[in-house]
């Protein structure tokens, strides 16, 4: 079924995107001069995200809920999966609608699935936030391998620091022992899918960003990395000592600077757009 669902989208989006060279000289010089700002001012009053009925669409934000140590497991919203939802996950479906400027089908509403749940099958991206505290049982590292093997591919955003990455090291080679993760060069074509991203920039939170730091426990160092499976496809994606989930949830507060959260949604759309493709 993911299969199904990423090739229905390639077909539709593959009517709109440009080629690499329209992108560079139409895409890129509007959003970086007035693009960007105009998309935000756009954005201070947005609607209301629709909260009852269906909520279909070729693409769907999916945060995924995981066992931590910090609060439990679960819907009380106490948890790390929850950090920076609601708000997070509804700007960034806006942005992903409004600015990027695909004809892909998005679900208004983003959903919130835990691990052991069967619609897990039916997402083609399930997104994790600071994967530091991620815990995973041999159960759900098996379904999370399944769910890799039937087409699917994992975000981990918005952890940092020595710890934090030596958990989520351990944690994925529960879900993926034959393979490891490792910076992607900028050349990649997840950096080039549908914008194109030229630098790894450190998105800080919006605190740190307020008094002129970016980097917090320890993460000095931004990375944008990877794993990628025997055939040479890329089934994960990690952006380590980085916050794009606050970037997405402060977008529309004027003191969130715009040279954080500009490339927070590049990096953000360009995954969303590379695993729906590949």
């Amino acid at each position: 079924m993911l299969q199904v669902l990423a090739l229905a989208m390639l077909l539709s989006s593959l009517l709109i995107i440009p080629s690499s060279a329209q992108r560079q000289s139409q895409s890129q010089p509007q959003l970086q001069s007035q693009g960007f700002e105009g998309f935000r001012q756009r954005r201070r009053s947005p609607a209301a995200p629709e909260t009852t009925g269906p909520s279909f669409g070729e693409y769907t934000f999916v945060r995924t809920i995981y066992d931590s140590p910090f609060g439990g497991y679960g819907y009380r919203r106490n948890g790390t999966w929850s950090t920076d939802y609601p708000n997070a996950d509804n700007n960034f479906i806006v942005g992903l609608r409004e600015w990027a400027g695909t004809n892909l089908k998005i679900a208004p509403r983003p959903e919130q699935i835990p691990i052991m749940d069967d619609r897990i099958f039916d997402y083609p991206i399930i997104y994790f936030v600071e994967p530091g505290f991620l815990e995973l049982s041999d159960e759900q590292a098996k379904r999370l391998r399944e769910y890799i093997d039937r087409g699917g591919f994992m975000f981990f955003d918005d952890f940092w620091g020595v710890y934090e990455w030596e958990n989520l090291e351990t944690q994925l080679h529960k879900v993926l022992p034959e393979y490891k993760a490792k910076d992607l060069p900028l050349s990649h074509p997840i950096f080039h899918s549908y914008l194109d991203v030229e630098e790894v920039v450190q998105v800080p939170n919006i605190y740190n960003a307020i008094r002129g730091e970016t980097s917090e426990k320890g993460g000095i160092v931004p990375h944008y990395m990877g794993v990628e499976d025997k055939n040479g496809r890329l089934i994960v994606f990690i952006s380590f000592n980085c916050d794009l989930g606050d970037a997405w949830e402060w977008i529309n507060d004027p003191r969130y600077p715009a040279k954080y959260g500009l490339p927070a949604y590049k990096l953000g759309i360009n995954v969303v757009i590379y695993a729906m493709s590949h």
